[in-house]
């Protein structure tokens, strides 16, 4: 056996492929379904503290801030385990996909929330003070007028933060998730081969690629309307 045909039987077998692939697809599900839905989560959450926190009232701005700053410094994986191995310690038990979904969630929403008050803060006060002059009220000032030119300045680094956030579900595989990553890890253990990492790495291209290409559509597009 040369070199060639040692790499494709360590990497490419099909005899370990033919066997594992239920569980790499099984995997790609749990890792699309549990992406989605931190990304739904994340960017309404994100959303909405922004929104209050341009109430600029101190007692509802401070603790925004600080669970920003918080989400933001801690390694989602520590979250995941506090989530998960510590609060049912205090009563609070919860599955491997929820504690996943939770924790990634929760600092995904820390990100959104600042990409988009930073896209608030670039525009210029008169924009509020236009808008206010012609008789809307706070909140058509804040929906007509200043979320929609937020959003486009905040969709290139908050497209990029999605698309960080969600790989990171393979994280909980730490808290036994049957993700695609940790499916593909027994497997290579059964199997005494790597062929399902290789068979993780495709799935991986298969959910992320189509992803990152409709980001760089949506930010082509609303680059394009400033």
């Amino acid at each position: 056996m040369d070199g060639l045909d040692r790499f494709l039987h360590t990497f490419f077998n099909a005899e370990v492929a033919a066997r594992y692939w239920p569980d790499i697809i099984a995997g790609m599900g749990v890792t699309a379904g549990v992406g989605i839905l931190v990304t739904v989560t994340g960017l309404v959450l994100g959303l909405a503290l922004a929104i209050l926190r341009a109430l600029q009232q101190p007692w509802l701005s401070l603790p925004i801030v600080a669970f920003v700053d918080i989400m933001r410094a801690l390694p989602p994986l520590v979250v995941i385990i506090i989530f998960f191995f510590a609060f049912p310690l205090i009563g609070l038990s919860m599955s491997a996909l929820t504690a996943t979904w939770l924790s990634l969630s929760l600092v995904l929403a820390a990100y959104a929330e600042e990409c988009i008050w930073g896209g608030m803060l670039s525009l210029p006060r008169g924009q509020w003070e236009a808008a206010r002059s012609t008789g809307l009220t706070w909140w058509q000032t804040m929906t007509s007028v200043i979320l929609p030119q937020a959003f486009r300045i905040a969709v290139p680094p908050l497209t990029n933060r999605v698309i960080a956030i969600s790989k990171n579900v393979a994280l909980g595989s730490v808290v036994a998730l049957s993700e695609v990553l940790n499916n593909a890890h027994s497997a290579t253990s059964n199997a005494g081969n790597p062929t399902p990492l290789t068979m993780a790495a495709a799935a991986y291209l298969v959910i992320f690629i189509p992803v990152i290409l409709a980001a760089r559509r949506l930010e082509t597009r609303w680059q394009w309307k400033v």
